[in-house]
């Protein structure tokens, strides 16, 4: 590909309905009302950042990134908490130049780390190599508990 064909631009409310099936092809079932609702207040944040990548006017990719300040550390990290390419555009690089733009921007807000998770799960390995290929090391395990309101 091309990188002339290539554009990635913040995204905007009028994304909703290509960020909801992005978040279908990751894996999480979402419907545009949901990502509507999800996408309103960390659009309106300013720790937060939503990149979409389009290819002839059309989303094919997003980083979903927020700034996050740090107990363990003096200053600021980005987290990437979602990172996903349409399928039928997978292999050309938009992912790579995602993850430049995430970089970009956490040099732009004095952020000197950017960190991820990936799942461990074998239909995530080719994610984990994507990673590591284009730089990032393997640091920690992450661990997760669903709450109910009893707990």
């Amino acid at each position: 590909m091309q990188d002339d064909q290539l554009i990635i631009r913040d995204g905007e409310p009028a994304d909703i309905f290509a960020l909801a099936d992005l978040m279908n092809e990751l894996g999480y079932k979402t419907t545009a009302d949901e990502m509507k609702m999800r996408f309103e207040p960390i659009h309106n944040h300013h720790d937060y950042k939503t990149l979409v990548a389009l290819i002839d006017k059309t989303i094919v990719g997003m980083a979903g990134l927020s700034r996050n300040y740090s107990y363990e550390q003096n200053g600021t990290y980005v987290r990437v908490g979602a990172l996903v390419t349409s399928t039928r555009f997978r292999q050309r690089g938009v992912g790579k130049h995602l993850m430049e733009a995430a970089e970009n921007w956490a040099r732009d807000i004095g952020s000197k780390k950017v960190l991820l998770n990936c799942g461990n799960r074998d239909e995530r390995i080719v994610a984990q190599n994507f990673y590591k290929k284009i730089g990032y090391e393997v640091k920690s395990s992450g661990f997760v508990k669903e709450l109910t309101s009893t707990q």
